[in-house]
């Protein structure tokens, strides 16, 4: 999983996942109370590209959620730096993400058979087409997904001083009514513009950065009129979060947000 990014001139390796647990000790976990952490000195760009594709590094993680594929990586990166320069270890609960700050803890929740793990969040991936998070081995023991290499979850930012137990299941809040067959957990998205000339959704990013609202990202949609490149921040399962963005991003006049369902 060790990717070559190029930002400019700059070059940032990417690899592969542990916060500081010796190698070969097989006893990494994770404490008991999220602790305070600081944004690693390398791993963290503003932005990077791997294979053609730019990603947007988040600069704020609070409130994040995410459902998609989780995969797992082992033996082959044990030992080598991850993108924040820790060493990975597969007997740690560590985790690598394409977008969040790094360091950051999340719970990560196994969909189909409701098992999770709190994870730390400290390299960057996966880059393979439909995948959200890559765990590392422990942590892919821990959620029963080893066998099956991969597994639909859900990830759910932690903050310092909370419990890394497990909460009791919450159901999804609907924010908009959705079509019949629509999937009961289908993510929301605030967008707040759809263009047709990536130039166009590259200057309003800037224009959310620069406002602080470092969690937006641009998606593209191939359509039979063309492909258009979406302005988005989430995916969200909470309507109480989704119009409370809403209120914030139109309070910082970007007037045209409003809630998508994907």
């Amino acid at each position: 999983m060790k990717q070559l990014v190029f930002i400019g001139t700059l070059v940032v390796t990417l690899s592969a996942c542990t916060f500081g647990v010796p190698i070969g000790d097989k006893t990494g976990g994770i404490p008991t109370t999220i602790p305070q952490t600081s944004r690693s000195a390398s791993g963290n760009p503003s932005s990077y590209v791997v294979a053609g594709k730019r990603y947007y590094v988040m600069g704020n993680a609070k409130g994040f959620k995410q459902r998609g594929i989780a995969s797992w990586y082992g033996k082959k990166f044990h030992g080598r730096k991850t993108s924040s320069g820790e060493v990975y270890n597969m007997y740690a609960m560590t985790a690598a993400h394409k977008t969040l700050p790094i360091p950051v803890y999340v719970r990560v929740r196994n969909l189909t058979n409701s098992r999770s793990a709190v994870v730390k969040v400290n390299d960057r991936g996966p880059f393979v087409s439909g995948r959200i998070i890559d765990l590392s081995y422990a942590a892919a023991q821990k959620l029963d997904i080893i066998g099956a290499g991969t597994a639909r979850v859900e990830i759910t930012t932690l903050v310092p001083g909370q419990s890394a137990s497990a909460p009791a299941p919450t159901p999804v809040i609907r924010a908009i009514p959705l079509a019949e067959n629509t999937a009961e957990d289908s993510p929301l998205f605030i967008q707040v513009g759809s263009f047709g000339e990536e130039f166009n959704a590259i200057n309003l990013l800037r224009d959310l950065q620069d406002a602080n609202e470092r969690s937006a990202s641009i998606t593209e949609l191939a359509t039979n009129k063309g492909l258009f490149f979406r302005v988005r921040v989430g995916p969200l399962y909470d309507i109480d979060e989704a119009n409370a963005i809403i209120r914030r991003l139109k309070g910082k006049g970007f007037s045209t947000a409003r809630i998508v369902v994907n």
